[in-house]
């Protein structure tokens, strides 16, 4: 298996650009089973929609990145990947200064990964393996440890647990329009019946479809929504109590117990974990 990273550094908004066109032809050009490559992008940046032939494990070691395609929304905190399948268009935007490792693989030549984009928790043992990868020489193809870095790394990929850290939309022109204007201002008191009357529906009916478009329950598409609107705030220093309060949650306690129902831990503890 051949393995190759890519060498190259940029700071400025345009030489950034540049620098990610320049990515996307090296992706095409370069013979290698797995590619890896670091970069790191200011608050704002914006990437705009492009695929590639590869599948990418996108990892934000700082700062939050938000992926966006027409099937979604996902988010991308520290100590979590994004899982994205080949062929894929996707744009991204950086919440806060990011760090950013990508591995790509390509899909012919690893059995078992999986083919659907999702958010995956790192172990302590990816996190490290990730950073190994990114750092190892360029001429890494010739080298008996890269081969045993990557190699294990791409053991690793398939058994990384999923995390909901996702937003599906709908396809439904009507039921989408709605989900848009919530993202707006997500708030977890959304009345289910409410939206069933705008589409004209009983709430049973309401209830199936947006099953049959997102695969998720209003009330999870709404916690999720919530979530994701929270992170990149919280990643930026802003109060728990802040943004709790903000996000419509009568109460911290309230905003505490749906993150820990959604990610495992508290706000606070998820936000130090591993610093």
């Amino acid at each position: 298996m051949r393995y190759k990273t890519f060498p190259g550094t940029a700071s400025t908004a345009l030489e950034l650009e540049n620098l990610h066109q320049l990515r996307l032809t090296w992706l095409d050009q370069t013979e290698g089973d797995v590619l890896a490559l670091a970069t790191a992008y200011p608050a704002g940046q914006h990437i705009p929609h492009h695929h590639h032939n590869q599948s990418q494990l996108l990892h934000a070691v700082c700062g939050v990145v938000m992926v966006t395609t027409k099937f979604g929304r996902w988010m991308v905190p520290p100590h979590h990947a994004l899982w994205l399948p080949a062929g894929i268009e996707h744009a991204v935007d950086m919440f806060g200064d990011v760090s950013m490792h990508s591995i790509y693989v390509r899909p012919e030549s690893v059995d078992g990964l999986k083919d659907h984009l999702h958010v995956v928790g790192l172990t302590p043992l990816m996190d490290n393996l990730i950073r190994e990868a990114v750092n190892l020489p360029a001429n890494a193809a010739a080298n008996t440890r890269a081969a045993f870095v990557m190699g294990l790394l791409l053991h690793e990929i398939p058994n990384l647990p999923e995390r909901p850290l996702g937003l599906p939309f709908p396809t439904d022109r009507r039921l989408a329009a709605l989900c848009h204007d919530f993202l707006k201002a997500p708030s977890p008191h959304t009345n289910i019946d409410h939206w069933a009357d705008e589409l004209g529906m009983s709430r049973r009916t309401f209830t199936r479809v947006f099953r049959r478009e997102t695969g998720i329950s209003l009330s999870t598409w709404r916690q999720q929504a919530c979530l994701l609107a929270a992170l990149p705030r919280l990643t930026e220093g802003e109060q728990v109590t802040s943004v709790a309060l903000d996000l419509g949650y009568n109460s911290v306690p309230a905003f505490t117990t749906m993150f820990k129902r959604m990610l495992g831990t508290a706000p606070r503890s998820y936000l130090y974990a591993g610093t």
